[in-house]
C-alpha cells in the first residue's frame, strides 16, 4: 500500500486558504500510484478556537464535497485528518476518511479534548471509541485524532478487530516532540500494527506545531520521518509485516479482559 504524508502549515480561521494549499499539493506531489493521502488534524481552520462558531463547517457540507472532488479526480483514498464542525448537539473536532471513489468511509469525533490548548472552551467531546474501516484496496485500518494519542484503550479497540493500520491526524506541539515520536512508536509496538502519523508544522502565533509526520513499522521501526518543515513524504508499506508480528507476538490471543481493571479516581 503506497500513502503520501502530507505535512503542511495550516493557517488559523482561513478554510479557503487551507483548502487550495490542499489542492496545489494534490496538483503537484501525489502520484498517480498512490493508494490513500493523508492530512493532519483541524486543517479547515486550524487552532482559531474563538472563531469557530462562526468558521467551523456544519456537518461536512463543505468540506466532505471538498475531499470527494480530490479523491474521485486522483483517484485515491484520503484520510483526511480532521475538521471544526457544527453538529445537532455540539462542535466538534471530526477526522474522516473519503474512498477513491467519494464514499465516506469513516469519521469520528474527537474524544479528549486538549485543556493546554483550551480545547474544552470551545469543542464538545465525543463519546463513540474509533472502529475500523476497509480501505479500497481491502485493508483494514483506523483514525485517531492527536491528544487521543496518550490513551492507549483507544487504539487497542480497533486493533483487537484487526486494523493492520493506524493513521493519526494532529497538530502536536514541538515542546513535546519527545512524547509525540514514542508515543507513536509504543502504539505501533504494543498493537503489532502500523501506524501513519500525519503533523502540521509552523506557528499560529501561539504554538509551534512539531512536524515530524512519521511512519512506524508493527515492531516500532521509524521507517519515514519528516523534519520541522512542509514536506509531502511517501512510503509503501509492507502489510504482510503486521500479520507475521502477530504470529510471533500474539498479544490478541494471550490477552486477559477477565482480570483486567480500572477505577478512575
Amino acid at each position: 500500500m503506497k500513502v503520501q504524508l502530507l505535512q503542511f502549515n495550516i493557517t488559523p480561521g482561513q478554510v479557503a486558504q487551507n483548502e487550495q494549499k490542499i489542492r496545489t499539493l494534490f496538483e503537484t506531489s501525489v502520484d498517480s500510484d498512490t493508494d490513500v493521502v493523508v492530512l493532519p488534524e483541524m486543517w479547515n481552520n486550524g487552532y482559531a478556537l474563538a472563531e469557530l462558531q462562526q468558521k467551523a463547517d456544519t456537518d461536512l457540507a463543505r468540506t466532505l464535497p471538498f475531499l470527494q472532488q480530490l479523491a474521485t479526480h486522483y483517484h485515491v483514498d484520503i484520510v483526511a485528518g480532521s475538521v471544526a464542525n457544527h453538529q445537532a448537539d455540539g462542535l466538534y473536532n471530526t477526522a474522516l476518511t473519503v474512498s477513491r471513489d467519494g464514499a465516506l468511509l469513516y469519521d469520528y469525533n474527537k474524544i479528549h479534548l486538549v485543556p493546554m490548548l483550551d480545547e474544552p472552551l470551545y469543542l464538545t467531546a465525543g463519546n463513540n471509541v474509533p472502529h475500523t474501516f476497509t480501505l479500497s484496496d481491502g485493508t483494514t485500518a483506523s483514525q485517531i485524532i492527536c491528544y487521543d494519542l496518550r490513551f492507549p484503550e483507544l487504539s487497542r479497540y480497533p486493533a483487537a478487530e484487526g486494523a493492520k493500520v493506524i493513521f493519526y491526524v494532529a497538530q502536536w506541539p514541538d515542546v513535546r516532540l519527545n512524547h509525540w515520536r514514542q508515543l507513536l512508536q509504543a502504539r505501533a509496538i504494543e498493537n503489532n500494527m502500523f501506524v501513519v502519523a500525519v503533523n502540521s508544522c509552523g506557528s499560529d502565533g501561539k504554538t509551534t506545531y512539531a512536524g515530524h509526520s512519521m511512519v512506524i513499522d508493527p515492531n516500532g521501526d521509524i521507517i519515514v520521518e519528516a523534519d520541522e518543515h512542509e514536506a509531502v513524504h511517501t512510503v509503501t508499506l509492507d502489510l504482510s509485516k503486521a500479520d507475521a508480528q502477530r504470529q510471533a507476538i500474539p498479544v490478541f490471543e494471550n490477552m486477559r479482559p477477565d482480570v483486567y481493571r480500572y477505577a478512575k479516581k
